[in-house]
């Protein structure tokens, strides 16, 4: 955008081209890789015998992939209700740094806390990993506009895609299905080891890959809390160890 259109943040047509910027931004590689993952979500929650406008409105409502998967999980196991829902909030608390570290860079003298409650819905890995990249690019004033049609978009279009591809899943395969669910984390591992600054972050992702699975033999269930602080304190002693050595 140019230095006019920055200079005065708070007309409307302004924050109207602002937030079509940002659903220009959600038309992407990351964009693409999300909607490959919703095919196969969709093709899931048919298998699941959730219906149409389920899955619908468990993709606008709960967004997060994988939390809709760990709740068509709860369900096809017959879990209570308070069950199925304590299992969606365990499986959303990882988003909680996510939400920590954008918000702040979305937040302007004249904005709202309400607008980055509302906002904070569309956190999830590939939102979060377009506007940490781009976001610094945006005025200050406009970025709660340009992340509102960034988010709003991706949410918004994966519906859509869930309700075509809903009609035809039965003839997905389902290892084509789990392919596809697989792309995003594979995408945001990627991601992550790309733009780690410490070699902290590299050590931490490579003991949580080899421990994830090792513990997932032992206690299946802890796996990945387990997994995590273990993993998480033996990259930051192997970091510091290093560190002090001068590596």
């Amino acid at each position: 955008m140019n230095a006019a259109a920055s200079a005065s943040p708070d007309t409307h047509s302004t924050r109207i081209r602002w937030f079509f910027s940002g659903v220009s931004a959600a038309v992407s590689i990351p964009g693409l890789i999300l909607i490959s993952a919703f095919v196969g979500f969709a093709g899931l929650a048919r298998e699941a015998g959730i219906t149409l406008p389920q899955a619908v409105f468990m993709t606008g409502l709960v967004w997060a992939l994988p939390a809709k998967v760990v709740l068509i999980g709860a369900i096809m196991s017959g879990a209570s209700l308070p069950a199925a829902a304590l299992a969606v909030s365990l499986s959303s608390v990882r988003l909680t740094p996510m939400v920590v570290a954008l918000m702040p860079e979305l937040r302007s003298e004249r904005g709202r806390p309400i607008v980055l409650y509302l906002l904070s819905h569309f956190v999830a890995v590939t939102s979060w990993v377009i506007a940490m990249e781009k976001v610094r690019e945006v005025p200050r004033e406009m970025r709660t506009s340009w992340y509102a049609g960034l988010g709003g978009s991706l949410v918004l279009g994966n519906m859509v895609v869930v309700a075509l591809v809903y009609a035809v899943a039965g003839s997905l395969p389902p290892i084509l299905s789990a392919a596809l669910l697989l792309l995003t984390p594979i995408y945001f591992l990627t991601s992550l080891w790309g733009s780690a600054r410490e070699a902290a972050s590299h050590y931490a992702m490579i003991f949580g890959i080899v421990l994830g699975p090792v513990f997932h033999l032992f206690m299946p269930g802890g796996d990945l809390m387990a997994a995590g602080f273990i993993g998480g304190i033996g990259a930051y002693v192997l970091y510091r160890l290093r560190k002090g050595q001068g590596a």
